[in-house]
């Protein structure tokens, strides 16, 4: 269920991720720019003070997000439900190969792992552990000379994404790449290969379905 917490939290993520303050992310949606300030989220008498439907929807244009993704970001909060002690005795995360990523069926539209048919892959004990990362198996030769054939990539959808990240892109005819941030706008976003014999891609955030950080590979 949503709750009026997770919403706000939604916000402050989608603003984080697009480098702006809450007010910032108000003012770019053309709203008054103290509507998403903390003052603003409970009455004078103590109730809980909900963003209308028109915010959300304006916010979303502003940012080129789409419901899905704003959605995506109230999920790994209500993922915190999961006792500590059940979490902690997991050592493993999905794992899945570049190719399958692409064919469906393996993530939701916030690019969390979803369905049948994942392998897993010891979590490294290096990072701090939290739901909603997962692993990619890289397969042939495209991101050489970083990633080779094999490595794993532990990605995470719900990490701020800033300009020189390393990330993992999937688009909306279902390709799947590993590139380096280059720009990002509420229009679009342009990507450095990371192998020179393959070109930079530009994309339209509207032919984005999803795009998440690298936070560790295996070299």
């Amino acid at each position: 269920m949503l709750s009026h917490d997770s919403i706000w939290r939604a916000i402050d993520a989608l603003a984080e991720r697009h480098r702006l303050s809450p007010s910032g992310l108000a003012r770019r949606a053309g709203l008054d720019p103290t509507s998403f300030n903390k003052s603003k989220r409970q009455s004078a008498d103590g109730r809980d003070r909900w963003p209308s439907t028109e915010s959300i929807s304006k916010i979303l244009e502003a940012t080129g997000s789409s419901v899905d993704q704003f959605m995506a970001l109230i999920r790994p909060a209500t993922r915190k439900s999961v006792p500590a002690d059940e979490r902690e005795q997991s050592a493993d995360i999905p794992l899945i190969g570049f190719a399958q990523a692409g064919a469906g069926g393996f993530f939701d539209d916030g690019g969390f792992p979803a369905g049948q048919g994942w392998d897993v892959v010891d979590f490294p004990a290096a990072l701090e552990r939290h739901s909603g990362i997962y692993a990619l198996e890289v397969q042939g030769d495209s991101m050489l000379p970083l990633y080779r054939h094999g490595d794993v990539l532990i990605v995470d959808p719900t990490a701020q994404v800033r300009r020189g990240d390393r990330v993992v892109v999937k688009t909306c005819e279902g390709e799947v790449m590993a590139k380096v941030l280059s720009r990002q706008t509420p229009r679009g976003i342009d990507l450095l290969s990371l192998n020179p014999d393959h070109p930079n891609r530009n994309f339209e955030m509207s032919d984005v379905e999803w795009i998440a950080r690298i936070i560790w590979a295996s070299q």
